[in-house]
C-alpha cells in the first residue's frame, strides 16, 4: 500500500491552515475570537512545535535539537502573525525532510517520558502521520470558522 495519498492529504490540511490565515490583519492574529481564548498565532505556534515538531521532527525522526526543544505550543512566545506563519512553515520544511527518510512501517525512534506524554506509543510511523493529520485537520476547521467570523470568507470543499 503506497503512503502517498496520506502524505497528499497531510499536505493539503497544511496548506489549508496556511491559506486561511495568510493576509489577516496583525491585529486578527492575535485576537481571541473563542472563549477559550486561544489566537491565531498561539494555534499556528501548536501545529508546529506540537504536531509538526513534537511528532514527527522528534518522535519519528529522532531529532536530538526537537527533543531538546520540545515544548507546549499553546504557551509559546507571543510573535508577530507573519512570524507564527514562518515558524510553521519551517517546523512543515523539518518535517518533510524526515518523512523522506523514515519508513513509515518502522516504529518511531523516540518515545517521549510520561512527563511528556502519557498518552500509548504509537506503533509505527503511519500511526503518528494519522495523529498528525487528524490535528491539522481539526485546527484548520477552526481556523475556517474563525476567518468567516473575521471577513466572511468561507472554504467551501466541493464534492
Amino acid at each position: 500500500m503506497s503512503d502517498a495519498p496520506l502524505l497528499a492529504q497531510l499536505a493539503n490540511e497544511r496548506q489549508h491552515v496556511l491559506r486561511t490565515v495568510r493576509g489577516l490583519a496583525e491585529d486578527d492574529m492575535h485576537r481571541a475570537f473563542v472563549p477559550s481564548g486561544w489566537t491565531i498565532t498561539r494555534l499556528l505556534n501548536h501545529l508546529a512545535y506540537d504536531d509538526e515538531m513534537f511528532w514527527i521532527s522528534a518522535i519519528l525522526g529522532g531529532d536530538a535539537e526537537a527533543i531538546e526543544a520540545v515544548h507546549d505550543g499553546w504557551s509559546s512566545d507571543p510573535m508577530a502573525g507573519a512570524e507564527a506563519i514562518n515558524v510553521y512553515e519551517r517546523q512543515i520544511a523539518r518535517s518533510d525532510e524526515v518523512l523522506r527518510r523514515i519508513d513509515l512501517d518502522a516504529p518511531p525512534l523516540w518515545v517521549p517520558p510520561a512527563s511528556v506524554y502519557d498518552g500509548p506509543p504509537m506503533r509505527n510511523g503511519r500511526a503518528v502521520i494519522f495523529r498528525v493529520l487528524a490535528e491539522t485537520s481539526v485546527h484548520a476547521g477552526h481556523l475556517d470558522i474563525v476567518r468567516e467570523l473575521i471577513d466572511g470568507h468561507q472554504n467551501l470543499v466541493v464534492g
